[in-house]
């Protein structure tokens, strides 16, 4: 399951009031829960529900669509001055920690060179801490994220340069 299905995943849980849900395939298990002290749902057909929450019927979904394109263009004017430079984005929603602790040193620093499939930067997301690999090779020209700060699905994190 790719990062955006799980936001999709969650946004929809967030939406419908569930409590509680468990998905399970050959693959991978998830399980979501949002108030242990209110009544338990299991949803068994939750592939579905996640096809029909992106439907253009549904008004409060083009809504989290806009704002989450809305800070693309502000980006693309900044992309534009600096358009040899590729932008590595947030996987997932969470907050953004350039080292492991806060004695480690930094996974990567303004300078640095970088491969692709080289740890970057992690996400906590639920108590969990995620190790974000870069998608390109290059040297890094900056870093987009303070410490520490909450990021959104799709945040541009650092700005790298393939050449």
């Amino acid at each position: 399951m790719k990062a955006k299905e799980i936001q999709e995943l969650i946004d929809f849980i967030a939406k419908s009031g569930l409590n509680k849900v468990n998905i399970e395939t050959e693959e991978f298990k998830i399980s979501v829960k949002r108030d242990p002290d209110q009544k338990v749902t299991y949803v068994k057909g939750a592939e579905p529900a996640p096809a029909a929450a992106p439907a253009p019927a549904a008004a409060p979904q083009p809504v989290p669509a806009a704002p989450a394109a809305a800070p693309a263009p502000a980006a693309a004017p900044a992309a534009s001055d600096e358009s040899k430079y590729v932008a590595v984005k947030a996987p997932m929603i969470g907050t953004f920690y350039r080292a492991s602790s806060p004695e480690s040193p930094s996974f990567a620093n303004i300078g640095d060179e970088i491969k692709k499939g080289q740890v970057i930067c992690i996400i906590e997301a639920m108590k969990l801490f995620n190790e974000i690999e870069s998608e390109v090779s290059g040297k890094i020209v900056k870093v987009l994220v303070d410490n520490a700060s909450p990021v959104e699905y799709d945040q541009p994190l650092f700005l790298v340069d393939p050449s």
